[in-house]
């Protein structure tokens, strides 16, 4: 359990990590609420990003300067014209293990990156198979449906069974990190030596996360092309959302390919030609300049185990308040819970559900906020679509909170919820 206090002198240290960035660090007192260090944290990354844009005034879009020195705290970059050959030196934002080389391609945002990877694989599988786990990320389903017709959608169930299994036509299995708890284990038990690429996107797993890791060392244990997507304006900018990222990673993991596998050098040319002709290229400005240091990985790892505590303590609060109203309270990142209300929702109905709570619990002083993503010093809500049922719920996302503060939120959320939703509700 992490007092008020304790929690407190936990972000002035993140406060300091990114202020101390500026060259002209701003003059910030100890923060003595939430409100507070929300706030100053927002204060502080949009004055990296004004300082990034005064210092480097000469790296343009076109470099027409030679001079142009662009960097962003440990990163350093070099470009020509529109960044379609970006390329960039610093510190890894995943922790491969010794026996793992990997090439990365930077993006601007996490779906640019999966797109790229999915339209790369078709030019050099045809016509696959991509199999998806229930819970998985809605917009990368509609990706594929609406623009990548050569890649046919196998929704699995539980039990996974012989779902893996080779076939007449090449197997994609698109492991995600929103996926169901149940069916994320489901999959790292099965035999996977029938696929011919894993595309992993890692979005809601600390960059650290020990189950990265396990998926690195099944992907190697079945001999399966493994390739790692992700968005990094998540979990990658202390709850900042410094700006809008996104990366591929090829792990050149496996001594001997398989035959029928994806070939990882072709698809990494196919995704870099593919993030040229959609203008995906990453930006030097998004780059979070206090990423990579020892005191970063430690803050982060903090975070993220605070933001875990809290996820498992809401489920079972949840799971025992709102048996009926709960939609899922197990994803495999454990970074957000969902409701459902008495009579089916919505999209619209979903999204005037999370305004109301979330202004009304504000109005009581809570930290909460009506607002997408996740990962925030602040509670978040957000209208839920679940691709693979069609149904729509809300979507709320733990904070980085103290431990009484988050019980006392949760138990608010659940008392809306039952009056608004419940039986009672209109």
């Amino acid at each position: 359990m992490e007092s008020i206090r304790t929690y407190l002198e936990r972000k002035h240290e993140e406060l300091r990590l990114l202020n101390d960035c500026l060259r002209k660090p701003l003059d910030m007192a100890r923060p003595r609420s939430v409100d507070d260090l929300v706030r100053s944290k927002f204060q502080i990354t949009a004055a990296l990003r004004a300082e990034h844009e005064l210092s480097g005034w000469k790296a343009t879009e076109t470099a027409w300067s030679q001079t142009a020195d662009a960097a962003s705290g440990p990163f350093a970059f070099s470009y020509d014209y529109q960044r379609a050959d970006l390329t960039v030196r610093g510190p890894p934002f995943y922790e491969l293990d010794g026996g793992s080389a990997s090439t990365v391609i930077y993006t601007a945002s996490g779906m640019a990156a999966i797109s790229a990877v999915l339209l790369a694989s078709a030019q050099i599988l045809e016509k696959a198979d991509i199999l998806v786990l229930p819970g998985s990320y809605g917009e990368t389903l509609e990706l594929i449906q609406g623009f990548i017709p050569q890649l046919r959608i196998e929704a699995l169930k539980l039990p996974l069974g012989e779902a893996f299994a080779a076939a007449n036509s090449p197997r994609i299995l698109l492991l995600d990190s929103c996926s169901f708890a149940g069916a994320f284990e489901a999959a790292l038990r099965c035999d996977g030596s029938g696929l011919d690429l894993l595309v992993f996107d890692t979005t809601c797993f600390a960059g650290r996360s020990g189950r990265i890791r396990r998926v690195l060392r099944w992907a190697r244990r079945c001999n399966i092309p493994l390739v790692l997507v992700r968005s990094h304006n998540k979990l990658d900018s202390l709850g900042a959302e410094y700006g809008r990222l996104g990366s591929v990673v090829f792990v050149q993991g496996n001594e001997q390919q398989r035959a029928g596998g994806a070939d990882l050098t072709r698809l990494a040319s196919e995704t870099r030609n593919a993030v040229r002709l959609l203008g995906g290229a990453a930006l030097p400005a998004h780059f979070p300049p206090f990423a990579g240091s020892a005191a970063y990985w430690t803050l982060t790892k903090k975070r993220v185990a605070a933001i875990l505590r809290n996820g498992r303590s809401a489920a079972r609060y949840f799971a025992a308040t709102l048996p009926t109203l709960s939609a899922e309270l197990h994803f495999a990142h454990g970074l957000y819970v969902t409701l459902r209300g008495k009579r089916p929702l919505d999209e619209a109905a979903a999204r005037q559900a999370a305004e109301d709570m979330s202004c009304e619990l504000r109005r009581q002083g809570f930290p909460i906020r009506h607002a997408g993503s996740f990962g925030f010093d602040f509670a978040a809500t957000e209208w839920f679509h679940d691709a693979t049922t069609d149904q729509y719920s809300v979507r709320v996302a733990v904070a980085d909170l103290p431990t009484e503060l988050w019980n006392e939120l949760a138990a608010a959320i659940a008392r809306w919820w039952q009056a608004h939703q419940g039986a009672d509700g209109e």
